[in-house]
């Protein structure tokens, strides 16, 4: 496990980045990307996920990519699949495979 700290929610920054400077509200931030204010107060508080296009959505209202807030959720994901998935320790690389993943020569 790379680190031990769980990496920022998306919902984290779009409300301490977006919403709070811009003074927005769920509601209107809600109704401009075209989801539902429940959808939105779900990602805020790390209850759901960053969507592709939810990604888009928000690529869109704040100049940014969808890679950004993709990226972000990834690595939220890996975290906590890390911590989640049983007996992954177990696993070890297969015989003839490199440290790099190519094919050992």
């Amino acid at each position: 496990m790379a680190t031990t700290r769980k990496p920022t929610h998306p919902g984290c920054i779009i409300r301490h980045d977006y919403i709070e400077p811009l003074g927005l509200t769920v509601t209107g931030l809600a109704e401009h990307l075209g989801i539902s204010r429940k959808h939105l107060s779900q990602v805020l508080h790390e209850r759901s996920k960053v969507t592709s296009g939810l990604a888009l959505r928000l690529a869109r209202a704040f100049n940014t990519t969808p890679e950004l807030w993709l990226n972000l959720q990834r690595k939220v994901d890996l975290w906590e699949a890390e911590r989640d998935t049983p007996d992954l320790d177990k696993v070890s690389p297969l015989p003839g495979v490199a440290e790099d993943g190519t094919e050992a020569r």
